[in-house]
């Protein structure tokens, strides 16, 4: 036996307990948390959760937080002025602007913003249907991260690091906190393409994966179609009956192999088979929406009768919260407005308005907002200067890092709140900043875990999402 596959039977203990609690054999350790689950040294939750599940309403390749949220009037009235170095003071810049001779000053001058709410948060009028939840939301303006790229930024919010390899933050959950519901994943991903920008960057399927974690962590793809998880269905000729045969062949076969080497990640493999023997009738089921009633469609708008699209996801993720999923990721395309950003701007907002307030609202009817957190944000905000040429009605926006907006709602969230501020160029926090990390931390804590002890150790080192970093941001919870 080789000393990885030593030191991992020696942590996995109660092997065969555990793999009988997994597969809901009877009389076996009864726990939610998953005995397989090799490195945590104590238990999760740490103490009373807030929220029992999450959707992550990501906004894949940055929003502009000056045309959505982020109301500065200085900006409009300095329009085509040169940004102050006192502002940039020297900072950063992307390869795509750092050769300009000019940095132009533009606003949000073509919409019109008003204030919404006992909070009195700002909205545009692409923002119609978010704009009457306002008091829903809590909506934090002061958001900062260390990445100014697309790649790293994203990995960054999504595993605490700007190196691909760790686990995602739905990883972390499935692994902390196990699983709900037996015969669906923990860990489910939905992707959409924006009308905004319909090439813009691409998404890594690393982005929900598991890294070091046992593979049973990493997050399930669903797609629109007649297969929404690939290589579910039964093979041509092959039925139920069949394929359970070869399920516990195959389960003894890799039982043999367990015995021999001594590898937990056998067993890992051995619950994903099962699984998917489940999934086979949960997920039709789940994803059968026929039975929703016409008012329903007509909340989260015409889109959501179009399987693929944002609003699509957005009550097929209601649904998988209905069915205690852990936790949903909705990936939304198209936000990289570099050029043309008044034109493609228009569609992106439109394409999430009316499905975001939805998801949040119907939450609400069903009384399931307070047990399940929303999170709507991208990877990081735009600049308050043009990239490119500044024209009457056309201009494009690069990445900054340093402030921009995302919100939240329900699962112990404080409603109806604006936290934190820019400067009047929009382009520095001066109040109340969080960061990456703080906002992961925060997360973790409304789910009733200290993101301290969820730890995993892996090559000599105990990791955690949070990295060594991060603090819960107090002043959100409610």
């Amino acid at each position: 036996m080789n000393r990885r596959a030593f030191l991992s039977k020696v942590s996995i203990g109660l092997g065969t307990v555990a793999l009988g609690s997994l597969l809901g054999l009877p009389g076996c350790l009864s726990a939610n948390k998953n005995p397989l689950d090799t490195g945590a040294e104590i238990s999760f939750p740490n103490f009373a959760p807030k929220a029992k599940r999450v959707i992550y309403l990501f906004q894949s390749g940055g929003p502009s937080q000056f045309e959505l949220f982020d109301y500065k009037p200085l900006l409009d009235k300095m329009r085509g002025e040169e940004l102050p170095e006192s502002i940039r003071n020297g900072q950063r810049l992307t390869g795509m602007t750092s050769g300009q001779d000019s940095f132009p000053l533009v606003g949000s001058g073509l919409y019109d913003f008003k204030q919404y709410g006992q909070s009195g948060a700002w909205f545009s009028n692409l923002l119609p249907y978010t704009s009457q939840i306002a008091d829903e939301i809590c909506m934090v303006k002061s958001m900062y991260t260390d990445a100014i790229n697309h790649d790293p930024a994203i990995t960054f919010f999504q595993t605490g690091s700007q190196q691909p390899g760790r686990p995602s933050i739905g990883s972390w959950l499935s692994y902390g906190l196990g699983s709900d519901n037996k015969n669906l994943p923990t860990f489910c991903v939905l992707l959409s393409r924006g009308t905004g920008r319909p090439f813009g960057q691409p998404l890594y399927s690393r982005l929900w994966g598991n890294g070091f974690l046992h593979s049973l962590h990493q997050g399930v793809q669903f797609r629109s179609g007649k297969d929404p998880v690939l290589y579910l269905q039964n093979p041509d000729g092959i039925d139920s009956l069949a394929r359970r045969r070869m399920l516990d062949k195959v389960v003894a076969l890799n039982q043999k192999q367990m015995d021999e080497f001594g590898d937990p990640e056998i067993h890992s493999r051995i619950a994903q088979y099962e699984m998917a023997y489940r999934m086979q009738t949960s997920v039709p089921d789940i994803m059968n929406v026929d039975k929703e009633s016409d008012h329903i469609y007509k909340m989260y708008g015409p889109d959501s009768m179009k399987p693929g699209t944002f609003a699509a996801n957005c009550l097929l993720a209601r649904r998988l919260i209905e069915k205690d999923v852990k936790f949903v990721q909705l990936y939304h395309m198209g936000w990289d407005q570099h050029e043309r950003l008044p034109d493609q701007i228009e569609g992106q907002a439109k394409d999430v308005d009316q499905a975001s307030a939805a998801l949040v609202l119907d939450l609400k009817q069903r009384g399931l907002l307070d047990e399940t957190l929303v999170v709507w944000g991208g990877e990081f905000g735009r600049t308050n200067y043009s990239q490119g040429t500044l024209t009457a009605k056309n201009y494009g926006r690069d990445h900054h890092p340093r402030s921009f907006t995302i919100w939240m709602a329900g699962g112990g969230i404080k409603p109806g709140m604006v936290y934190g501020e820019t400067d009047d160029f929009g382009y520095n926090i001066v109040k109340d900043p969080v960061h990456v990390h703080d906002f992961q931390a925060t997360m973790l804590h409304l789910l009733g875990v200290d993101h301290e002890k969820l730890t995993y150790k892996y090559q000599g080192r105990r990791f955690r999402l949070t990295d060594v970093h991060g603090k819960v941001v107090k002043d959100l919870l409610a």
